[in-house]
């Protein structure tokens, strides 16, 4: 039996993931989380396989979450399941630590067979993003500008983009206020942007909020 744990803010979607999961024999849900930092509490005391990972929760983001269970004694696999169907995201999500990258559009048989592979130690890539992966990642002037930010502007234009303010976002990675208005700088100039309204138009344009 395999055992996975869903975090994913959204309840709808959440309870929709636990149903499917719930029709296959093989697996089974043994816990879930509606954001990164409950992610973390309930794998101190839960034990299972495979977390199905949302990349865009409130709190500690998917990224910093991915880093946080890999540096877990004996950590389970991860398999974001994301609205984000960016070969670049997609990227960024294998590089810290994730087996698996599966869209939320994925057809329900292909992200069962995604949970079972990513458990029995091996890799999956949304197909529709395997071939653009190969073609768009490794080339310089196809990528989009914010696949230029470190992981920490990343998660800094993300909480941006979903209304925190600098300090609130300095509150949430536990960093000051002065460090969170530098990344801030740095990424808008990275993004060639002025304002938090064209930060917000980036975001929804790239489809990362």
């Amino acid at each position: 039996m395999i055992r996975v744990l869903v975090a994913e803010d959204h309840t709808i979607v959440r309870e929709g993931i636990k149903q499917l999961i719930g029709l296959a024999k093989d697996l089974l849900v043994v816990g879930e989380a509606s954001n990164g930092e409950q992610l973390l509490e309930t794998l101190r005391h839960v034990a299972c396989e495979v977390v199905l990972l949302d990349i865009s929760m409130p709190g500690v983001n998917g990224l910093e979450a991915i880093a946080r269970i890999r540096a877990l004694n004996n950590p389970p696999a991860i398999l974001v399941l994301s609205m984000h169907d960016e070969a670049q995201m997609a990227a960024r999500a294998l590089k810290v630590g994730a087996a698996g990258y599966a869209t939320k559009d994925s057809d329900p048989a292909l992200l069962l067979t995604a949970i079972r592979k990513v458990a029995a130690g091996g890799r999956y890539i949304d197909p529709d993003l395997a071939d653009r992966m190969v073609f768009e990642v490794g080339l310089t002037d196809t990528r989009p500008l914010h696949s230029l930010l470190s992981e920490r502007e990343f998660s800094v234009f993300e909480r941006l983009a979903q209304g925190a303010n600098v300090n609130d976002i300095a509150q949430q990675l536990a960093l000051s206020s002065k460090t969170i208005s530098t990344h801030k700088a740095r990424l808008m100039q990275k993004l060639n942007i002025t304002s938090l309204a064209e930060l917000v138009k980036y975001a929804m344009e790239h489809k990362l909020l």
